[in-house]
């Protein structure tokens, strides 16, 4: 039986939650010695790769090719939300050199602003995803949410140290920090009420940008990341680390 408009909703905005919560996490820089967090982060940089990629490959694509007989349209939609993650990151780069990662400080003062607009707008796509994949079906749902929840862990201990390196004082970074993550609720919401307007046409268009999202995360933002450390310790990690995201993302489908 599929579940109720109510029960998507609160099983999508629960998620969404959940994964804002984590914003907070930033809080936890204050009190942790500054390379064991740069150490972790990277830990958990590596498992999301793999529950990212596990994720679009596992679940996600092969609801999206399970729809219909056309493959080019679907495909198509794939190409374009990396392309669209793309034009994203680009745009925000534009004018104002890289963007900083997680564990570097900013060159300017005013890249803690760029690097605040580019994570409140990653949060709404995350927002959009989740719903999204809540709107295919529950498990799929579930899925996605633990696939942003362990790449927003990292990007957001990164994102607190560049605001407090920015200049910020640790209430207003706190605060910003947790306004971006509300922007995941609004991804939330508008695609939820358009879900309920446009029926299963929004899944159809969205799950494709949202793989393509994801595919693009893992591979154009944090393996290159991975890539600073050369070292064979950091080879057998990091393979380990991301073989166990994926795993974990084909467990998942036992529950489907």
């Amino acid at each position: 039986m599929s579940p109720s408009p109510h029960a998507i909703w609160a099983w999508s905005l629960l998620s969404v939650l959940a994964v804002s919560v984590v914003s907070l996490l930033g809080v936890l820089t204050l009190a942790t010695n500054e390379a064991r967090v740069q150490r972790w982060a990277t830990v958990l940089m590596s498992f999301a790769v793999g529950a990212l990629l596990g994720d679009a490959f596992i679940h996600l694509l092969p609801e999206i090719f399970a729809a219909g007989p056309s493959t080019l349209r679907p495909s198509l939609l794939v190409l374009g939300g990396i392309l669209l993650f793309f034009v994203i990151e680009k745009l925000l780069r534009h004018h104002h050199g890289p963007l900083p990662g997680p564990g570097r400080s900013p060159a300017r003062p005013e890249l803690a602003a760029i690097n605040l607009i580019g994570d409140a707008v990653h949060n709404f796509i995350d927002g959009v995803l989740i719903a999204a994949s809540y709107l295919a079906s529950p498990s799929l749902g579930v899925a996605t949410t633990l696939a942003v929840l362990l790449h927003e862990i990292p990007q957001e201990l990164g994102d607190f140290g560049v605001l407090i390196h920015g200049g910020l004082s640790v209430r207003k970074a706190v605060l910003l920090n947790l306004g971006s993550a509300s922007a995941a609720v609004v991804g939330t919401l508008v695609t939820l009420a358009w879900g309920a307007v446009a029926g299963s046409a929004i899944t159809a268009a969205l799950l494709p940008v949202a793989a393509g999202g994801f595919v693009y995360i893992a591979a154009a933002d944090l393996i290159p990341e991975l890539h600073r450390d050369r070292s064979w310790r950091a080879l057998l990690q990091q393979g380990t680390l991301i073989a166990a995201g994926i795993a974990v993302m084909s467990l998942l489908t036992m529950v489907e």
